[in-house]
């Protein structure tokens, strides 16, 4: 009984193994090639797992895509958490502390844009759930900007999350296309001016 224990045990290790392989290998190459130019075969061959295995664990391309976009989603949430925790009990201060982290961000050599806005941009139908992803993302980061604003006392905190939210996607792309030395030079100061506007707004 031990050794079927042991022998199942090693096999759920090796099917999660396989599964976070071809995930690693399917995130690095739609973050920096673009899900629509990266077909399965390129994963499997990048990845050195099986089609089979592939398939076992993602019945299509499409639940592939989500799999890689749900990583990214809770991986952007656990690094604004550790930068929310830097500021905490100051909206304000961890407003702020968030464009910062944003500008830093882009500025990174491996920075390819964002990948839930270069998603949308493949998939343009809305019913797609590559889609649904991505919106839920942009829903969830205008829900906290303007939850801290209202924290903050701005008197209005969904306008100001609307302003953020937009500079924000401005960055992303703009970072993307024309590097440290174009627009974004300007996100800090921006962000941090709609922050003084909104103070004086009360």
């Amino acid at each position: 009984m031990a050794t079927a224990t042991t022998e199942a045990a090693g096999a759920e290790r090796g099917t999660s193994v396989a599964r976070a392989r071809i995930l690693e290998t399917a995130a690095s190459l739609f973050y920096r090639e673009g899900v629509r130019a990266v077909g399965v075969d390129l994963v499997v061959e990048r990845s050195g797992v099986a089609k089979t295995s592939l398939y076992r664990h993602f019945a299509t391309k499409d639940d592939l895509v989500v799999a890689f976009l749900e990583q990214e989603d809770a991986e952007y949430w656990r690094d604004w958490e550790t930068v929310a925790e830097k500021a905490k009990g100051d909206a304000l201060a961890e407003l702020e502390a968030h464009i910062r982290w944003i500008a830093n961000h882009i500025l990174k050599p491996t920075y390819r844009g964002c990948p839930f806005l270069n998603v949308a941009t493949e998939f343009p139908d809305a019913a797609h759930p590559a889609r649904a992803i991505t919106t839920r993302h942009k829903l969830e980061l205008h829900r906290r900007l303007a939850a801290l604003a209202k924290q903050a006392g701005i008197r209005k905190p969904a306008e100001l999350a609307d302003q953020l939210g937009l500079l924000f996607d401005g960055a992303y792309m703009n970072g993307h296309l024309t590097g440290k030395k174009g627009p974004v030079r300007s996100f800090v100061p921006a962000g941090l001016a709609l922050l003084r506007l909104a103070q004086e707004q009360e």
